[in-house]
């Protein structure tokens, strides 16, 4: 840490159209809160790997999908491992910050996950159901995402780069919200069909083991994670996506306390990865 207040880049698409989110608006109230305690620049991730030496710590938060800057994006991860930059989400994250894959893993280890693969001739260890989904594993934001029949299965899913799930027709999703490894809140659309139509909702201590073991597994020391998941029709949890590299936040649907509750617990990860004290 360089001075007694640390200086963040907090990397953020303002203009990205977002379904169903206003990625702007969340970013600029957020970094407004931070400045209570760091010097705050806002930048595109497209310009992250040319500011980010300057910064004592870089945040990334609304950057979205890095589909459409793949190698920039990949500039950036080796620059600041390189440097030993001080990134928050750190960038050893297991989950969606490295693709899909890892949802075919865990189905295959058993985990409560909707099962998943990815060849084939797998397909046969999915549950029958009438449809299936098939989405790219680079995908992100629904992007590319088909919804096929049964009998197209061997085509779409012969090419080895897409996962297939079976339709699940869930009650509700549900997110859990972490800061590092503590829980801050959880969130669920109550419909399927408005995926970001959210309200509050109090987890059991089921539910929270569930979220737990998520973030236990991907080993993420630093950095914001969001666990989604739907409720099965047999009344369980499957997980859905782990979000471990920009996790859109909804904060504007928290409650106030909820909300200064999040902040406070984000500014002390900040500087607590920053090596030092709140002043």
């Amino acid at each position: 840490m360089t001075a007694a207040r640390p200086s963040v880049l907090l990397v953020t698409d303002l203009a990205y159209p977002a379904r169903g989110r206003r990625y702007g608006d969340e970013d600029v109230q957020l970094s407004a809160r931070l400045r209570a305690d760091f010097d705050v620049a806002l930048c595109h991730p497209l310009d992250a790997a040319a500011l980010m030496d300057a910064f004592d710590l870089v945040v990334v938060r609304n950057s979205g999908p890095v589909l459409g800057y793949q190698d920039a994006y990949q500039a950036f991860r080796r620059r600041a491992l390189d440097r030993g930059a001080l990134v928050y989400n750190q960038l050893t994250g297991r989950a969606d910050m490295a693709g899909k894959q890892y949802l075919v893993d865990l189905s295959a280890a058993g985990y409560p996950v909707i099962p998943t693969v990815d060849r084939a001739a797998d397909v046969a260890r999915l549950p029958v159901v009438p449809e299936y989904v098939v989405k790219p594993k680079l995908g992100a934001d629904s992007i590319g995402l088909q919804v096929v029949p049964r009998a197209q299965l061997d085509t779409v899913a012969a090419h080895g780069d897409v996962l297939v799930q079976p339709l699940i027709r869930f009650a509700y999703e549900v997110s859990f919200y972490f800061v590092d490894d503590a829980f801050q809140y959880a969130l669920h659309a109550p419909d399927p069909q408005r995926r970001w139509h959210l309200e509050r909702y109090e987890p059991t201590a089921a539910d929270l083991e569930f979220a737990h073991r998520f973030i236990d597994w991907n080993t993420v020391g630093h950095g914001i994670q969001r666990v989604d998941a739907c409720r099965a029709p047999d009344g369980g949890l499957l997980l859905v996506e782990l979000e471990d590299l920009n996790p859109y936040l909804s904060l504007d649907l928290v409650d106030e306390p909820t909300r200064d509750r999040f902040v406070a617990a984000l500014t002390a990860a900040l500087f607590r990865l920053a090596g030092g004290r709140r002043p």
